[in-house]
């Protein structure tokens, strides 16, 4: 079953690398956004004014300067749900190979990554384009593979075999994004008054989905999109890039679009996160340009509690005044939703807040 359930995907399926490679002129039908969903890609468009913030995560191992780098951390969170960070522990040379690992898995034959296929968002490892192919009414111009990531031992069998450098690279850097993610999350715990030891145990033992995103160059990148507006489910995603694509949305409905800064890795505030704090802090919104000279290469590492551990606003910042605004919801429940809805249309997070605000 299992097999023929692939052999009608791969009927249907057709990548965003294969468009591209075939040096078709004009995006598909199926690709054009609605004009009131069409980016703007004007070059006056973006961060202008707005300094989006860095940070030094090298002054967290210092207890004199830990203070202030938790302070900058809280006001990003605030503001944006969103940072950028260097210093961060995981060297040139991790994420050089990550990227050339995933450089060489988009470019192998498509019948090679069609043994990866399927639409099936409960499947450890899968290969895809654009959301969900078989059921998106708009596509996205962008081909991935996701798989769960820790702990590595569980997972890393199940990962492709070819290229074969792609389990020791890939698996080299999902290690070091476990550890970091670690060490931010005790930051935002601190940053939010909580113990840095909040959740850590349920940290440790999470879930992370290393979903490896290929954009590839758009014959027609003003009418379409890499991804359409989202936030995560997870507590934190770290993004590493090959360029610059990504933006996000501010607390004005703008758009602004997050340079490419070499070395850095992007950190964003997820679902869990905006939970977690009762909406003292907001799950960052963004979606992804495409343009047309170069592939955009991504690592998104989306890390969560365990697949059915309930997250829920911590009871330190719950009372009278700042009763809780949202219900409880796990991985699993943002499984079991997006397999039934279309994200493009309701935000996960709609079906969680009690009231609005």
């Amino acid at each position: 079953m299992e097999e023929t359930n692939k052999n009608v995907l791969g009927d249907c399926f057709t990548s965003a690398m294969s468009l591209t490679e075939s040096g078709v002129p004009h995006v598909p039908t199926r690709y054009i956004l609605p004009p009131s969903q069409r980016p703007v890609l004007s070059p006056s468009i973006g961060t202008g004014s707005i300094n989006l913030p860095v940070i030094d995560l090298s002054f967290l191992h210092d207890p004199l300067l830990r203070p202030s780098v938790i302070h900058e951390i809280e006001m990003a969170c605030k503001e944006f749900g969103f940072f950028q960070v260097t210093n961060h522990g995981i060297s040139s040379s991790v994420m050089r190979d990550a990227l050339d690992a995933a450089t060489r898995f988009f470019d192998l034959p498509s019948h090679e990554k069609m043994l990866l296929v399927s639409d099936d968002v409960h499947t450890p490892v899968r290969y895809g384009t654009s959301i969900n192919h078989a059921t998106d009414s708009v596509h996205y111009w962008r081909d991935f593979i996701k798989h769960y990531s820790h702990p590595p031992s569980k997972w890393i069998d199940l990962w492709p075999s070819n290229p074969p450098c792609y389990k020791k690279k890939v698996g080299k850097y999902s290690e070091a994004t476990h550890v970091l993610h670690k060490q931010l999350m005790e930051a935002i715990s601190e940053s939010l008054g909580l113990e840095k030891s909040y959740l850590q145990e349920e940290i440790e033992e999470g879930s992370q989905v290393m979903a490896v995103n290929c954009y590839p160059a758009c014959p027609q990148p003003g009418i379409a999109l890499g991804m359409p507006p989202h936030s995560d489910f997870s507590s934190l995603t770290i993004l590493l890039q090959s360029s610059q694509g990504l933006q996000i949305k501010d607390k004005n409905n703008n758009w602004i679009c997050v340079p490419y800064i070499e070395g850095a890795l992007i950190v964003q505030l997820g679902d869990q996160v905006e939970v977690m704090s009762n909406g003292i802090y907001r799950s960052v919104v963004h979606r992804v340009t495409v343009n047309k000279d170069v592939n955009r290469l991504s690592f998104a590492s989306l890390h969560s509690l365990p697949m059915n551990k309930k997250i829920s606003p911590a009871p330190q910042l719950v009372n009278e005044d700042k009763p809780a605004a949202y219900g409880d919801f796990s991985f699993n429940d943002f499984l079991e939703y997006i397999s039934r809805n279309d994200l493009t249309k309701q935000r996960f997070m709609d079906t969680v807040k009690k009231n609005k605000f």
